[in-house]
């Protein structure tokens, strides 16, 4: 008769289990099903709730699981174990929840903020501040998460006390040893607001050109020109000067130095250059001038000064201005061309000899 009765209780724990767990998974779509309906007739992006869907669930199957053992009398130590564990896992449900939940606001922002449009300064400041911010937030959830984890452990509780006490002996300790990377966090949290640089930014690093390609909470990754990586830490772009092309804003002037004879025709020179930046679809239409910027015995310096919407497109337009001039200068003014000249003085003797022969 034990037997039996011991039989019909488990039987009734394991059906009070399942059903509180189906039912959990039933009202669990029954709302989810709910809420994409009714966010399907709103303008409300729908990123939300696949971010929700799976921590939801899992939150909604321990409370109704928590629910359904309430009825069944469990052992004193499987209680506590469960009671420990469950906690533990609550905590971790909703940490992932949180973190979600997180993660889609920064997909929505990121995409009302179009990076890949040419005037794209507000975007990309944008860009940053989300991902630094992010990132920041992503570390302190971490540490509440671990630290919430841990205080559901009593024995782990009752141990902090203890280091409690010593907690600044640790600290200085800690700080000591991480001084590089605090330094670095606490750089990657002022540049989230002082912003020397921007996702994207065309910089000139150790020189170095490259491109922004990804801002941590510690380094920043430059994308140089021939796709090599240059990692370097936060702290270098509040400490170290750098260049930074698109500061304010994403049009550049380009520079093409000519080098010519000291007697070449400058107006002629200049109208071809006209011609040339006119018809590159490169040009922005802004700039477009010639100047002689030196003028040395041996050859004339001309500054070719030409403007574009990136610096991409700047550096191709000057490639391109510089070698229509080159062609120009070669084809069809040789003579402006640098050449060395040199005047032959005759020595005394041969003077005397030539003047003796044309007497």
């Amino acid at each position: 008769m034990h037997d039996i009765g011991l039989t019909h209780i488990t039987l009734f724990a394991a059906l009070s289990i399942l059903v509180s767990v189906v039912a959990a998974f039933l009202i669990h779509w029954g709302f989810y099903w709910l809420a994409r309906r009714l966010l399907s007739r709103t303008t409300i992006d729908p990123v939300i709730l696949p971010a929700v869907y799976h921590p939801s669930r899992w939150i909604v199957v321990l409370l109704a699981l928590s629910a359904g053992l309430r009825a069944i009398a469990l052992p004193d130590r499987v209680a506590e174990l469960w009671a420990i564990g469950s906690r533990m896992l609550f905590v971790l449900f909703v940490g992932w929840l949180v973190l979600n939940v997180m993660r889609a606001i920064r997909t929505i922002l990121e995409k009302h903020s179009d990076i890949s449009v040419a005037d794209n300064l507000r975007a990309r400041r944008q860009h940053t501040r989300l991902r630094i911010l992010y990132r920041i937030a992503q570390s302190v959830i971490a540490f509440i998460i671990i630290a919430l984890v841990l205080t559901t452990i009593p024995g782990v509780r009752s141990v902090g006390i203890t280091l409690m006490a010593s907690a600044g002996l640790v600290g200085l300790a800690v700080g000591a040893a991480a001084q590089p990377a605090l330094k670095n966090l606490i750089a990657g949290v002022q540049m989230a607001f002082s912003e020397p640089i921007r996702l994207d930014d065309v910089v000139i690093v150790e020189g170095e050109w490259g491109r922004i390609e990804d801002i941590s909470l510690t380094f920043v990754v430059v994308k140089i020109w021939d796709d090599r990586r240059l990692v370097v830490p936060v702290s270098y772009f509040l400490e170290k000067p750098f260049q930074n092309w698109t500061r304010r804003t994403s049009d550049l002037l380009g520079t093409v130095f000519l080098y010519v004879d000291p007697t070449a025709d400058v107006e002629r020179i200049r109208a071809k250059l006209d011609d040339v930046v006119h018809a590159n679809a490169r040009w922005d239409k802004r700039v477009c001038i010639l100047q002689v910027t030196d003028h040395r015995a041996d050859a004339m310096e001309l500054r070719c000064l030409v403007s574009a919407h990136n610096a991409s497109q700047a550096f191709d337009l000057r490639c391109e201005v510089r070698e229509a001039m080159l062609h120009f200068l070669t084809t069809e003014m040789p003579e402006a061309l640098t050449r060395t000249r040199a005047r032959i003085e005759p020595s005394d003797k041969a003077f005397e000899e030539a003047r003796r022969q044309r007497v």
